[in-house]
C-alpha cells in the first residue's frame, strides 16, 4: 500500500512477527497486494481500441478535456487483484460473524437458486401486470406471512431497508395525526436502549426527539416514560428485543399508556429474529414495525445493494401506508394498486378509505429479496421459524454464561438475554480497552464483535452468534475471546500492538475517519511538475 497524502503509511507486520522477512512482502498464501493504481499505469490501457471519429459527438461542453485517469491492467492482472483482495475480506462463508444487533446469519443457497429462476431474476418493473402474476403472487404471499407472523393488520412492502422502513412507519404516524387534525404532537420519545437510527429517523421526519432513560436492568424506565407522555407526544420508537439484547417485558403496558395519551408505538423490528414464531408484536400493541429481511429471513445484507425493509402496520395505521401495494380479489387475480386506483379499489373491496401518505420508492420493492425471504419461510415452516428464535436465544445465552467469569456482563444478574450477549470493559487495567480485545480477536481469525455500542454500557462488547452457528464453532470463538480477555486483564503489552498477523497492523482509525484519503493522485514526473 502506498504512502497516503499525509505521508503516513499503514505499518506492515515486522519480520519478527512474520518469523522471517520475504522479498515480496508475501507471507505464504497471505499475499501482499498493492493498490490497483500501483499495479497498472494511468497512461496505458489493458484493451486496444481503434481510434474513433469523435468530431461529431453530441456531448457539447461535457466532452472530457483531460484523461480519465484509470489504471490500465491486463485481464489476468485485474482478476488476480480482486481475487487477492477478496482473500483479505472476512465473510460469513469463512467463519462466525459475531456482530451484535446485525444478525449476520447464513444465507441458505436454496434461496439463491430460487431467486435466479426465470420469471424472478429477469422480471422488469414496467412489465404489464398480467405478465407478472407469479412475481406479484410471491410479493402477496410474503406479505400475508409477514402479517400473520407479526399479528398485524397490513404491511407496506416497498421500503428498501431498515432505516427506510423506519421512515415509512414514522410517516404513517405523521399522516395519521394530520388526518385527525392533531398537528401539535411534534415530540417522539426514544429510549436509550433503542437502535441508533431511531432518533435520526424521527428528526428527519420533522419530530423533536427526547430520550427516555433505561433502568439499571437495561430496560425502558416505564415510570419516566409515563411521566413524559402528554398532548405534544406523537409516539415512542422502541426496540424489542432492545439493543442490550434484552426483552422489554413491560411493552404492552408501554403501548397502552402511549395509546391512552393519544400517541402511537413504533417498534424497531431489526431484532425480530430473536422472537419470530414465539411473539407477535401486534399482541403487544405495536402500531408499526419494520422487518429487516436480511436479519430475520436470511436475504443477503447487500453491502449497500439490494436491501428490503417491509413495514407491518396496525389497523389504526394501515390506511396511511405507502403505495403501491398488492391486493388479491375474490377471483384470485392479484392487482398492483397505484395511486389512481387506490380509492376505487379500497371502496370496492375493503369498504374503507385508503389515505396513503404517498410513495417510498419508484416501484414496489426488491423482488430478489422477496423471493429469497419467502423461500426461507416456506422451507422452515411454522415450527422451523420458532426454532430459529429458540436456537438464536440459546446460542447467545451459552456465550453469555461461558464468558461471564472473565468478562463483566452488566445485565447477567437480571436473567437470560435474548439473541445477543453484552459485556463491558470493567476490570481491564489502565491503558487497556475494548479496542485491544477486538484487535486481538483479529489475530485469532475472527471478525470482532460490535464494540462501544450500545452507549448505555461503558466499553460495550455486543456478541450475536445467531442460530446458524454450531456448538463447536461457538466453543472455538469463546475460547479465543477468553484468551484475549485474559491477556487484556493481565496487562499483556503485546495486545496493544495487535493485530500482528493481519495484512496491516493497527491503523489510526480516528485519523482515517476524520481525514480520509478518497481520491488517488498520481505522482507527476518531475518534468511535468516543473512545467
Amino acid at each position: 500500500m502506498s504512502v497516503n497524502q499525509s505521508g503516513w503509511r499503514p505499518e506492515r507486520p515486522s519480520a519478527a512477527d512474520a518469523g522471517a522477512a520475504t522479498a515480496t512482502g508475501n507471507r505464504a498464501l497471505m499475499l501482499e497486494e498493492p493498490l490497483i493504481f500501483e499495479i497498472g499505469s494511468t497512461r496505458t490501457t489493458g484493451v486496444d481500441f481503434a481510434d474513433g471519429d469523435v468530431r461529431h459527438d453530441r456531448l457539447g461542453d461535457l466532452t472530457r478535456k483531460t484523461p480519465i485517469g484509470l489504471p490500465g491492467l491486463s485481464e489476468p492482472e485485474t482478476v488476480r487483484h480482486y481475487t487477492r483482495l477478496s482473500r483479505q475480506n472476512y465473510a460469513i462463508d469463512l467463519g462466525l460473524f459475531p456482530l451484535g444487533s446485525c444478525t449476520m446469519k447464513h444465507n441458505p443457497r436454496l434461496n439463491e437458486r430460487i431467486a435466479r429462476l426465470p420469471g424472478f431474476a429477469d422480471v422488469h418493473p414496467l412489465q404489464p401486470v398480467d405478465t407478472v402474476q407469479g412475481a406479484l403472487g410471491v410479493i402477496n404471499q410474503l406479505a400475508f406471512w409477514l402479517i400473520d407472523l407479526t399479528g398485524m393488520h397490513g404491511v407496506a412492502m416497498s421500503p428498501k431497508a431498515g432505516a427506510h422502513g423506519e421512515l415509512c412507519g414514522v410517516l404513517c404516524i405523521k399522516a395519521a395525526l394530520e388526518a385527525r387534525g392533531d398537528t401539535e404532537r411534534r415530540v417522539m420519545l426514544v429510549p436509550e436502549s433503542a437502535h441508533g437510527t431511531n432518533p435520526a429517523t424521527a428528526a428527519f421526519a420533522g419530530f423533536t426527539v427526547e430520550d427516555i432513560p433505561a433502568t439499571a436492568a437495561g430496560r425502558v424506565d416505564l415510570a419516566a416514560l409515563k411521566a413524559r407522555l402528554g398532548p405534544d407526544v406523537a409516539g415512542v420508537m422502541i426496540t424489542n428485543p432492545n439493543t442490550c439484547g434484552l426483552f422489554e417485558p413491560e411493552l404492552k403496558e408501554i403501548s397502552d399508556a402511549v395509546h391512552a395519551a393519544g400517541g402511537y408505538v413504533y417498534c424497531d423490528g431489526a431484532n425480530f429474529n430473536a422472537i419470530v414464531g414465539r411473539v407477535r408484536p401486534g399482541d403487544l400493541g405495536i402500531d408499526a414495525m419494520h422487518i429487516n429481511l436480511h436479519k430475520t429471513f436470511s436475504t443477503p445484507h447487500g453491502g449497500g445493494g439490494p436491501g428490503s425493509g417491509p413495514v407491518v402496520l396496525s389497523e389504526a395505521l394501515s390506511p396511511y401506508g405507502p403505495l403501491p401495494y398488492t391486493a388479491r380479489t375474490a377471483d384470485g387475480h392479484i392487482h398492483l394498486i397505484e395511486e389512481e386506483r387506490a380509492q376505487e379499489f379500497s371502496d370496492e373491496h375493503f369498504g374503507g378509505k385508503h389515505d396513503s401518505f404517498g410513495r417510498m420508492t419508484a416501484f414496489h420493492g426488491q423482488m430478489g429479496m422477496f423471493t429469497r425471504a419467502l423461500t426461507y419461510i416456506l422451507s422452515h415452516g411454522a415450527d422451523g421459524l420458532r426454532q430459529v428464535a429458540e436456537d438464536a436465544v440459546l446460542n447467545a445465552n451459552y456465550v453469555l454464561r461461558r464468558l461471564e467469569d472473565v468478562l463483566d456482563a452488566p445485565f447477567a444478574a437480571s436473567g437470560p438475554c435474548m439473541h445477543e450477549a453484552i459485556f463491558s470493559d470493567a476490570g481491564f487495567p489502565d491503558g487497556f480497552s475494548t479496542l485491544d480485545v477486538a484487535k486481538g480477536l483479529i489475530d485469532e481469525g475472527f471478525h470482532p464483535m460490535t464494540i462501544y455500542f450500545p452507549l448505555v454500557v461503558h466499553g460495550a462488547m455486543l456478541v450475536e452468534p445467531t442460530e446458524t452457528e454450531s456448538k463447536a464453532t461457538l466453543d472455538q470463538f469463546i475460547d479465543a475471546l477468553r484468551s484475549v480477555a485474559t491477556r487484556a486483564k493481565a496487562g499483556d503489552p503485546s495486545l496493544k500492538a495487535a493485530p500482528h498477523f493481519a495484512p496491516r497492523r493497527r491503523l489510526d482509525e480516528t485519523l482515517a475517519a476524520r481525514k480520509p484519503v478518497l481520491v488517488w493522485k498520481d505522482k507527476a514526473p518531475l518534468a511535468d511538475a516543473a512545467e
